[in-house]
């Protein structure tokens, strides 16, 4: 039976997010993906989908309708049954950045380039390339899958540093600019988004003028604009740039990191290679999610 879900009203930014796009990035394309991986894959086995399902990521409130059949809903891993025409609301996330609400066969909007998800900096995927707002109705996927408990306390610890792998241009950064990143202490700023956590905190001074010349980036590369600001590349990020990169989170630590609401602390802690590869392979097995 088709069913909707149906956007009675929105309180912040909402948009369809699912795993992203990856391998696309050749065409300028971002990788996408939901800002918190472990609470994606939360949401989603617990109501029996693939853990990059396409759901809803929420940064407020929000009211929605369950049109043309029941569902099983999760937000956040807690799961409940809504009936056909039910009106139920999502809080505002409080702890943690965002929140995701995931229906059981999942939000069946057109796959673009390979993906569901949202990409508002081209206008594409998820409803009509934009956030959701009132009036809107969302397909619903045919349910059915087997839930799962996940557990991702551990890995969304706001206490915890967040790991870095140093590089790749520590001859343009100071010893004690590199020291800087790894001794000081951060605060989120309001203005980070999907493209990029902006971070308040030490200046880190490089003395570039913008000469560097343009090169591929990643998700987690912690870019040092011309005032010394650290900015960290998020999931939508350009696929190119030229700002120097003092270091990279590791993608074990991704959701840790965007997991923190503005205001938040951020402290960093520089890892090998061979240790952040090591540390991915722990996560994986411990939040028991698929890799990829």
């Amino acid at each position: 039976m088709a069913g909707w879900l149906d956007i009675v009203s929105v309180g912040g930014p909402a948009t369809v997010q699912d795993a992203g796009r990856p391998g696309r990035m050749h065409h300028g394309v971002p990788p996408g993906g939901p800002l918190v991986p472990e609470l994606l894959a939360l949401a989603n086995r617990a109501v029996g989908n693939a853990w990059g399902t396409a759901a809803v990521e929420c940064i407020g409130r929000l009211e929605v309708r369950a049109r043309g059949r029941g569902a099983r809903v999760s937000v956040d891993g807690r799961a409940f049954a809504v009936a056909e025409g039910e009106t139920f609301t999502v809080p505002a996330p409080s702890e943690l950045s965002v929140r995701y609400v995931a229906v059981d066969g999942g939000l069946a909007v057109p796959e673009v380039l390979g993906g569901r998800g949202t990409l508002l900096v081209a206008r594409l995927g998820g409803q009509e390339g934009r956030m959701l707002r009132p009036g809107d109705s969302v397909p619903l996927g045919d349910g059915g899958g087997t839930a799962e408990p996940l557990d991702v306390g551990e890995a969304l610890s706001v206490e915890a540093p967040i790991r870095v792998t140093m590089g790749p241009d520590p001859e343009r950064f100071s010893e004690a600019t590199r020291s800087s990143l790894l001794t000081g202490t951060f605060t989120v700023s309001a203005t980070s988004d999907r493209v990029g956590m902006r971070l308040s905190g030490p200046r880190l001074a490089h003395g570039d003028e913008g000469a560097g010349t343009s090169r591929p980036m990643v998700r987690g590369a912690i870019q040092v604009t011309l005032s010394g600001e650290a900015i960290v590349l998020g999931p939508d990020h350009p696929t190119t740039g030229g700002y120097p990169l003092i270091a990279t989170v590791i993608r074990a630590d991704w959701g840790r990191l965007c997991a923190r609401r503005p205001g938040a602390s951020v402290r960093f802690q520089a890892v090998s290679g061979d240790e952040a590869r090591e540390a991915w392979r722990l996560h994986v097995d411990r939040v028991r999610t698929v890799a990829r």
